[in-house]
């Protein structure tokens, strides 16, 4: 009886502290206050959270442009472009050491974002250091043949690991010539295709206040926050055209397993991927918890695997829905029907309570970013995706059911196409998969990382390794969700 009472007494304990951590998360977005919206006569728009007392001050400058524009045969020039805006490590030290903070470029497909952090009164001299990159970015042929030459070395030199190989690889699968399959930062080839007059185009083209907001959060005083902001950024010249994000949509991939041989690998790393939705879609946060639920549910069915994951990335235009391990090469066929069994379920049935109640507190808890950063981020999205506001937001998060994420789940997998990649040794995954009564259907052999029919996995300016890429065609079938006919042989 005692045991009994001490079992109930910490089971209400957990179930006590798990409900004041997400009323905690909760109240946190949405309590976040409504940021006042101004806007400078160059079209910048400005949204300010004054926070009278803070000592500091948060600055985050979204470009809504951002790597899905990169030209063809030269991926790599907007987060190129964003490094050029701060060339110098002399500025980055500024930041570090006489302000007391910190500052942050980073590009991904839909933008570059410029993140300053520092003491409220240097806020001035920060803006002032913004301007110089927005209004006059540094782009002088010196400058661009440094930074792009080291970045090429960079890339050249790193040695991509198994998993780095996959991302890559079904990314390109699922996507082909779609700039969604291109990596962000470029690589070593596309690099050396850059020259200066592709950067400053991208400049003229993308780095415009018309096309860009400014986040300001802390201890500045709004009055003194836009006296600021129009005199040193208000001669930041606006483009005359804005280039709209539409892009011929990807073709349907090829629903072979695709195994891309590393031969030193002692593991399978496979890759399930499937599109996703947009970031402004409506259902877009039932897709990110029906993967917090599909992560779980693989995990129970692969225990022998720790590195498990599921993840729904949402861009501008619809993303991708990707599972991904690493298990032991006999292991590998297993795993595939394992994904195949959790997306059938999904699909199928409708979730537990708990199940959903478990993956909305793994998203709540997601973000481990500063409050100040998060609340930024938060709004900049509202701006950049036309999205409800965090507390609106919230609300739908909290209102989903499980009738709910079962529609996603059929929207998403029930029609879809999916791409599947195995990086391994290919000798050893070509053995298991055979036994499993896969059928080889050909075989293709390619310079690591060279261009070839959108097939391409490394590094490409290393020649002398190479990686043997094998079409598996199980028999019956689709390897992931069952389809009625066949996949059909290439050309």
């Amino acid at each position: 009886m005692a045991k009994c009472a001490y079992q109930i007494r910490n089971s209400l304990l957990f179930a006590g502290l798990l409900g004041i951590l997400t009323a905690a998360l909760g109240i946190s977005l949405a309590q976040s206050p409504e940021p006042q919206r101004e806007q400078l006569l160059n079209g910048l728009r400005v949204l300010l959270v004054p926070r009278p007392g803070d000592s500091n001050v948060l600055i985050k400058l979204r470009v809504h442009s951002g790597a899905a524009f990169d030209i063809a045969g030269k991926a790599g020039t907007m987060s190129l472009l964003g490094e050029l805006m701060f060339p110098d490590q002399v500025t980055y030290d500024y930041f570090k050491e006489e302000v007391n903070g910190q500052l942050l470029v980073q590009t991904d497909l839909d933008s570059i974002n410029v993140t300053m952090q520092g003491r409220a009164s240097e806020f001035d001299r920060m803006i002032d250091t913004l301007r110089v990159a927005v209004v006059n970015t540094p782009l002088s042929p010196e400058n661009v043949t440094r930074i792009r030459d080291a970045r090429a070395k960079a890339l050249r030199e790193k040695n991509p690991t198994p998993a780095d190989v996959a991302d890559r690889i079904i990314a390109e699968r699922l996507f082909g010539s779609f700039p969604y399959g291109r990596p962000v930062a470029g690589t070593a080839a596309t690099l050396q295709n850059i020259d200066r007059a592709d950067l400053m185009l991208a400049r003229d083209r993308f780095l415009s206040p018309n096309n860009a907001t400014l986040a300001v959060i802390g201890g500045v005083d709004q009055r003194h926050a836009m006296r600021t902001l129009r005199q040193l950024l208000g001669g930041w010249r606006k483009s005359e055209e804005l280039v709209p994000a539409t892009f011929r949509m990807p073709d349907q991939p090829d629903a072979r397993v695709l195994v891309a041989n590393y031969p030193s690998a002692q593991t399978a790393q496979i890759r399930i991927a499937t599109r996703g939705l947009a970031r402004g879609d409506r259902d877009c946060a039932a897709a990110n918890l029906l993967a917090n639920i599909a992560r779980e549910r693989w995990q129970k069915l692969l225990p022998e695997s720790a590195s498990t994951f599921v993840r729904h990335e949402a861009y501008t235009l619809p993303g991708i829905f990707v599972m991904g391990t690493e298990v032991d090469n006999a292991t590998a066929t297993k795993a595939l029907e394992a994904a195949k069994t959790v997306l059938k379920s999904l699909v199928d049935s409708p979730v537990s309570p708990a199940e959903i109640e478990s993956a909305r507190n793994i998203q709540l808890r997601n973000n481990a970013a500063s409050p100040n950063e998060n609340l930024a981020k938060n709004w900049l999205d509202v701006e950049a995706y036309s999205l409800e506001t965090p507390s609106e937001q919230l609300r739908a998060l909290n209102a989903l059911t499980a009738s709910d994420l079962q529609r996603v789940a059929i929207r998403l997998f029930r029609e879809a196409s999916f791409a599947i990649a195995i990086v391994g040794n290919a000798d050893s995954l070509k053995t298991h998969i055979s036994q499993a009564g896969a059928q080889i259907e050909g075989e293709q052999s390619t310079t690591a990382g060279a261009p070839q029919n959108n097939q391409s996995t490394g590094t490409p300016d290393q020649p002398k390794k190479r990686r043997t890429f094998v079409f598996i065609d199980p028999k019956g079938s689709h390897p992931v969700l069952k389809t009625p006919t066949p996949t059909p042989k290439p050309d």
